[in-house]
């Protein structure tokens, strides 16, 4: 009987890996690592903080743009958008590490952003479709945690390569190119997900209401160390070496989440958001009081990986817990909502920081990273249905 051209089809080994691999260029190698080389960025082309703001600004609606388009199509076409994500954000990898100007930059950096937009939807369907990973529960939590050796690569790269930032962006789309490969050859063609309607019922969005209050916070409260960390560390007497060797401490953090998987998910949605969150806000607060302390640096921003990977894991499994067989379109909702904040959050930042200095904007992304904890305690609990919610229609 032929079948599809497909690696691994009775193991979930291959999809997960190549998954993993996807999210890890998507969102570490490109992405998040605009924060990273950000420093370097500005001693070459001259970019202002507050310019490096809108640009983030723009990158992230970028991203919620590619993540409104999978929360539409995820379910049917899977597929294609694995492809338009991996070549997106190859693009804009290519346009970064060959621009000659602020200008080209920043609209090559907003153009990479809608690849991980796209990639986090189309997985999550992916892995839905597939019968050797839809039976395993932690393996969407596993695939997201790709986002933690992704920086951690980043930051390997940047320590080996700079001052050479341009060389980090072409292996950054090499990489995605690769992994992109990888996924559409593990995942087969498959068959379409199950029939739902294109948008959603009214209900389902009400039922989501905590879940994108929640995720609209949190975004605000990670803007300040994705957008502005290094470069707070370097204003507050780092070097390049200990600057770097912090964001591989992220990735670290971030790559901590496969092996705690297992005892996050136990927990269940509301009370893994909890932890998870809290765990960001407190990293957020303590790099803001001793950022020259190396030891204490490092280790918050360990935290703070684990705790911004896991917490996304927790918004995945929250909207699958209000509604599973919708959850790439749950998933492609929550994740618009915490760019959308993050996007609020690095506007604000890079207006605060020539004002009131990096201390006090890192305090108030803390602030409201820890207002994201309010909205899981109230409302249903995990495996207890929402009364908003409807199917009908």
């Amino acid at each position: 009987m032929k079948r599809p051209f497909s690696f691994g089809s009775r193991s979930p080994l291959p999809l997960l890996a190549a998954g993993t691999g996807l999210i890890a260029a998507t969102y570490g190698l490109v992405r998040l690592a605009y924060g990273l080389v950000l420093p370097n960025v500005q001693d070459e082309l001259g970019l202002g903080v507050a310019a490096a703001g809108v640009v983030s600004g723009g990158a992230s609606v970028l991203y919620c743009a590619g993540a409104v388009l999978g929360f539409l199509t995820a379910a049917r076409h899977a597929r294609a958008l694995v492809v338009v994500a991996a070549l997106s954000a190859a693009l804009g990898a290519t346009g970064m590490a060959l621009a000659p100007s602020p200008a080209v930059f920043a609209v090559a950096a907003i153009v990479s952003s809608a690849g991980a937009g796209l990639a986090s939807p189309a997985l999550v369907a992916a892995l839905q479709d597939h019968p050797a990973t839809r039976r395993h529960p932690r393996a969407q939590s596993i695939v997201n945690a790709g986002t933690g050796p992704g920086l951690a690569v980043a930051g390997a790269l940047a320590l080996a390569l700079l001052p050479s930032w341009r060389v980090v962006w072409v292996v950054a789309a090499v990489v995605t190119l690769a992994a992109g490969a990888a996924v559409l050859l593990t995942m087969g063609r498959g068959s379409p997900g199950p029939t739902t309607r294109a948008l959603p019922p009214a209900s389902w969005f009400t039922a989501h209401r905590r879940v994108l209050a929640a995720a609209l916070l949190m975004g605000a409260g990670s803007a300040a160390v994705w957008n502005y960390g290094r470069a707070f560390l370097v204003d507050s007497g780092a070097g390049d070496a200990v600057s770097v060797t912090a964001w591989i401490a992220l990735g670290a953090g971030g790559t901590a989440v496969a092996p705690t998987a297992r005892w996050v998910s136990g927990l269940g949605a509301q009370r893994a958001w909890v932890v998870t969150t809290g765990t960001l806000a407190a990293a957020s607060a303590a790099l803001a009081l001793v950022p020259d302390s190396t030891p204490l640096a490092l280790a918050a921003c360990a935290a703070f990986g684990w705790g911004y990977t896991a917490g996304s894991g927790a918004l995945i499994a929250w909207t699958v817990q209000i509604d599973a067989p919708r959850a790439p379109a749950g998933t492609a909702l929550a994740f618009v909502t915490l760019i959308l904040g993050q996007a609020a959050g690095a506007s604000t930042v890079g207006a605060l920081v020539p004002e009131a200095g990096y201390p006090a904007a890192f305090l108030g992304a803390a602030v409201a990273a820890a207002a994201a904890i309010l909205p899981a305690l109230t409302g249903p609990r995990s495996g207890q249905p929402d009364p908003a919610l409807s199917h009908s229609a």
